[in-house]
């Protein structure tokens, strides 16, 4: 794990609310930063990289846990 990324708890919200308090957080990060998603909402493994892909942001890191998903997203 990234010892100098955030940590964002988005588990127990649903589509699209995820990639929307991602996407406002991101904007308010510098170019570079890093930031750990964690989601609960199935759809975010479709949803998360497609943001990142279409804003230009690095998606560094994803994987299951328990319950949901992580994600390691670096600022575009």
């Amino acid at each position: 794990m990234s010892a100098d990324a955030e940590t964002y708890d988005l588990r127990g919200l649903t589509c699209p609310l995820p990639v929307l308090r991602a996407s406002k957080r991101l904007a308010g990060m510098p170019s570079g930063a890093l930031l750990w998603v964690e989601t609960t909402d199935p759809l975010a493994v479709i949803d998360i990289p497609a943001f990142c892909k279409d804003n230009g942001h690095n998606l560094r890191e994803s994987y299951g846990v328990e319950g949901g998903h992580r994600f390691l997203i670096e600022r575009g």
